[in-house]
């Protein structure tokens, strides 16, 4: 899968400079249909993990996002992703590449819908908050070019995937080592209740949408029906323990038993439909009728597929450099619990530059911290806009001053 994942990488960093989070939170204000329709547009194609998603829509909430297009946009963006579409290609055929983002679409319209519909009580005032102006949100960043194209797909992303990836090969070649072919056709093969089983096992795991494909594709070779697959596919990704419970925080209750039932009704009437459409023999054929390159461009691209996950696995993970220190300025380090990928990070950085008085901040994600330098910025308020994103505040250092 190295050639497709590869290029799925190159036009993830396209998408990073050409579809900026920016961009994305300037158009999905208020409740109509069209907000709802373009938040699972803009979802599809992005690269983002049921985590990294977490803070992308807490940042869409706070810049003015419905939570009918917040909810739409979390359901669709962890399900698929330009380079987890290119390994379903090159693992499961085009039959299910095509499958698979559609049914991120439609899941992520209809529960946006739904939550335009039921999840606002009488007289709500849950969408009535001020946008950002900062600029975060009204300029370029300096982001662009091929140098933020090599950056964001070759070297971000895969510092996110990374370990998620390498886990997801790891159990797959397990699976297809110590299961014998068409084995679990007697014990789980098709129908709902194979479906329920594998929802059960997705909906609270943290499963990488690109890492989630060799998994599914080792589980059809050794039985599986391709619907109960889709359905490992779809609520893996779009859900976990860290979603639910942050959606729960930033929109209630009944918000986040809606955005759980979309995924769970889609879930299961997309694996029906695909078991009718790939009926018989099929879906065996599909299991093995992987789309491959000449054997040197394969070698090729896993040898260069390796350089950049070890690459990535052992770089420094600070997103940001500080400014030169001025006179009398403040610095404080802050502790944060939660972050998991550089997209957290990266907004995390966004949200505190946009407290007045801050001039500088980076974060370390592999500490777990944030450095703010600045002069007139309440620390408070810093607190506030981390936990506003789902994160959870552990510490806040006494301000250095700068000499």
């Amino acid at each position: 899968m190295s050639p497709f994942l590869l290029f799925g990488f190159l036009v993830a960093g396209l998408l990073s400079v050409l579809v900026r989070p920016e961009t994305v939170e300037r158009h999905l204000g208020g409740r109509g249909f069209w907000q709802v329709f373009k938040a699972a547009v803009f979802g599809v194609p992005l690269p983002l993990c049921s985590c990294g998603v977490i803070p992308v829509a807490a940042s869409l909430r706070r810049h003015g996002a419905s939570a009918g297009a917040t909810t739409s946009f979390l359901i669709s963006t962890p399900q698929t992703g330009v380079d987890s579409i290119m390994v379903t290609l090159s693992l499961l055929g085009p039959v299910f590449a095509i499958f698979r983002p559609v049914v991120a679409f439609v899941s992520g319209l209809f529960g946006g819908l739904l939550v335009n519909i039921f999840g606002y009580d009488k007289g709500s005032s849950i969408d009535e908050h001020p946008v950002c102006t900062a600029e975060c949100c009204s300029g370029d960043g300096g982001r662009g070019g091929i140098l933020g194209v090599v950056r964001y797909g070759f070297v971000t992303l895969p510092g996110d995937i990374n370990k998620a990836l390498i886990i997801g090969i790891v159990i797959a070649g397990g699976i297809s080592a110590a299961i014998p072919d068409n084995y679990l056709s007697g014990v789980l093969g098709g129908g709902i209740v194979s479906m329920l089983i594998m929802m059960a096992v997705g909906i609270p795991t943290y499963v990488c949408a690109t890492a989630s494909v060799p998994i599914a594709a080792a589980l059809i070779m050794k039985g599986v029906s391709p619907g109960a697959a889709l359905v490992f596919l779809m609520t893996g990704p779009a859900t976990n323990a860290a979603t639910i419970t942050t959606v729960w925080k930033i929109m209630g209750k009944r918000i986040a038993f809606i955005y759980l039932l979309t995924i769970a009704v889609s879930g299961l009437a997309a694996g029906l439909v695909l078991d009718l459409v790939l009926k018989g023999n099929a879906a065996h054929e599909m299991a093995h009728s992987h789309w491959m390159l000449p054997a040197y461009v394969n070698t090729i691209c896993a040898a260069v597929l390796l350089g950049i996950l070890a690459y990535t696995l052992f770089r420094p993970a600070k997103v940001s450099e500080a400014p030169r220190s001025a006179a009398d300025e403040l610095t404080v380090r802050i502790l944060i619990d939660g972050m998991t990928c550089n997209q957290c990070a990266e907004t995390v950085r966004r949200s505190l530059l946009e407290i007045a008085g801050v001039r500088g901040a980076v974060v370390d994600l592999k500490k777990g911290e944030a450095t703010v330098s600045g002069s007139g910025f309440d620390v408070a308020e810093l607190a506030k806009a981390v936990e506003a994103l789902g994160y959870r505040v552990k510490d806040t250092g006494e301000p250095e001053r700068s000499v």
